[in-house]
């Protein structure tokens, strides 16, 4: 920073496709602060460095950051700012801040500006990597094989989706439109691959052009037969290296549609002053968003595979315990893995399973390591959110197990989350609604007790993509938020929650399709078809909380996962799967 004369560094969680899980050559901020949390940004100044982090990851981040001299700066906290008014605070109008340009997206650097502008008027910088100036072990770039998704049943060829796009393109005027967004190439181009953990996608950017398309990737990810294919519709490969000198190359006079939330500086700084910018959204998000019907029967056939897996998993796990042997979160991630491993068309995990043990639940993004992590005991309650990647869909699962006495508190807890889960997933309502109109529904009855949660309450998921996708989701209403309307085909998860520090943590959580109900003199109703498979353990509950129509709820959703299930266990799994699906009395 002294060597150029840098008064304040920014390091953001982010790569040049935006994304949510990072390759570890873009880890820098996990390098560099100790804290490997999914999100956060790190600021550094002469005399202070600090780390925004939000509610997910407090707890989770004191432990990591303690001794550091990193100081834990809590995001949408009252009277707590934000890094960007921070900065703007602190920095005088001869200051300099430096962001590498390759993290941060058009979008954030624009507010950025904004703040630094309303403050002091310090200036921004987007050409300096200054933890990657000092990194001299940094990991390299991942050179994994891409391949075609076996399963590619969506709407339409690869062909057929660019047409799509291109006319997109021509309603907003766009000659050309450059993609950055891993998961959204990877729809376009019927392509899967993995660099990045968890997500089967692959390091590339997408340059549409009137009549053709480039794809900027590392070459050697391509067997001869895939180029040739590629090839044959209109897709031409370039180095991912030369990304930068192909931006510049784009000629005068082209209209360029970018998604400024899914774009990186560097890229946007390499279009010439001749082009003109079209900020949109990327049309690919909202397409990819509506599986097809043949999609969806590839999703509830995966969500039988991955829920008889889940049933092996968690009888084997609570044998163990009941027999005394030694049992730790970790060995949970472990047999829930294997056990999915077996399953037809399995790929991987959709992200990093959270086994969180007594108060280790109440930090929702929780991940045991060898050197922390607790020994589960029969009593209390476990959380487990784990996920699987299958070539017929991606699965995210989050239940409470009761292997031994829970307090009144814990039965209590569980019960008023399950109400706001089951009243999300029997609400109807109007065509047109978002997720934020909904997000209140799930709420509601862990609010009438005096409780809340501070993350959202559902996100989209991908086809065999990435576990967390826009444009849709169910969360409170934000200030400037888009109200992305929810539409047929769309799937989310519901996933309310209750955390208490030191002493527990309670999620449920559910994959749903949104579904056409019926239409009356007030026009279209839509509501959810639940297509998650797994029993939800009635020990953890305090039944007397739940109603005579959420019992019903609850008998009608184990007979199904009953029926489902069966046939795909043996006769031990089948008679623990059975009991645990035991109806409750009304």
């Amino acid at each position: 920073m002294r060597k150029y004369q840098v008064d304040a560094c920014l390091v953001a969680s982010a790569d040049p496709h935006l994304s949510e899980y990072l390759p570890g050559h873009w880890q820098a901020r996990q390098w560099l602060s100790g804290f490997d949390g999914s999100a956060g940004t790190l600021v550094v100044t002469a005399d202070f460095a600090g780390l925004w982090t939000d509610s997910r990851y407090f707890e989770q981040a004191e432990q990591q950051l303690h001794g550091s001299g990193i100081q834990l700066m809590r995001l949408r906290i009252p009277h707590t700012a934000e890094y960007e008014q921070w900065l703007a605070g602190h920095l005088q109008q001869d200051q300099t801040l430096a962001v590498a340009g390759d993290t941060l997206s058009l979008a954030a650097a624009r507010r950025l500006r904004g703040e630094l502008e309303r403050g002091h008027g310090a200036r921004l910088r987007t050409d300096l990597d200054l933890p990657g100036g000092i990194w001299t072990s940094r990991p390299v770039l991942p050179r994994a094989k891409v391949h075609p998704q076996a399963n590619d049943c969506q709407q339409g060829s690869r062909q057929q989706r660019l047409q799509r796009i291109r006319k997109s393109m021509r309603k907003l005027g766009a000659s050309h439109h450059l993609v950055s967004s891993l998961d959204d190439i990877a729809w376009i181009t019927g392509l899967r691959g993995s660099d990045v953990e968890y997500n089967p996608v692959f390091l590339s950017h997408l340059l549409i052009e009137p009549d053709r398309c480039v794809l900027l990737i590392d070459p050697d990810k391509l067997d001869a037969a895939l180029v040739s294919q590629l090839q044959a519709d209109g897709i031409g490969v370039r180095d991912y290296t030369e990304t930068s000198s192909a931006m510049h190359e784009v000629p005068t006079g082209a209209h360029v549609l970018l998604d400024p939330s899914r774009v990186v500086m560097e890229i946007v700084d390499a279009l010439p002053e001749t082009v003109k910018r079209i900020e949109h959204a990327n049309p690919s998000t909202a397409m990819k968003a509506i599986k097809s019907d043949a999609e969806i029967e590839h999703i509830r056939a995966t969500m039988r595979e991955d829920g008889a897996a889940l049933v092996q998993g968690v009888h084997a796990i609570e044998r163990r315990i009941a027999s005394g042997e030694t049992t730790s979160e970790i060995d949970v991630a472990d047999i829930l893995r294997a056990c999915r491993a077996r399953r037809p068309h399995f790929m991987g995990e959709s992200f990093g399973t959270i086994a969180g043990y007594m108060a280790n639940g109440a930090m929702p993004h929780y991940h045991a390591t060898p050197e922390q992590h607790a020994l589960i005991r029969a009593e209390g309650l476990l959380l487990v959110d784990s996920g699987g990647q299958y070539q017929g869909g991606t699965t995210d699962i989050t239940r409470m197990w009761a292997f031994g006495p829970t307090t009144d508190e814990q039965r209590r807890d569980c019960a008023l989350v399950l109400k706001g889960m089951i009243a999300l997933s029997r609400a109807r309502f109007p065509a047109g609604s978002s997720g934020p109109q909904l997000d209140a529904l799930a709420r509601a009855p862990i609010w009438a007790a005096g409780g809340d949660y501070g993350h959202g309450t559902g996100h989209g998921v991908g086809y065999f993509l990435n576990v967390h996708e826009g444009p849709h989701g169910i969360r409170p209403p934000a200030p400037g938020g888009a109200l992305v309307a929810l539409e047929p085909g769309m799937i989310s998860s519901i996933e309310p929650g209750l955390y208490k520090p030191g002493r527990h943590g309670v999620r449920h959580e559910n994959l749903a399709v949104v579904i056409e109900c019926e239409e009356t003199e007030f026009g279209r109703f839509l509501g959810f078809e639940t297509l998650t498979l797994c029993p939800i353990d009635t020990r953890a509950l305090d039944l007397d909380l739940l109603d005579a129509n959420e019992r019903d709820w609850l008998n009608e959703y184990h007979a199904q996962v009953c029926e489902a299930l069966s046939p795909l266990l043996d006769e031990a799994d089948r008679t623990w799967l059975e009991l645990r699906c035991a109806p409750v009395q009304p």
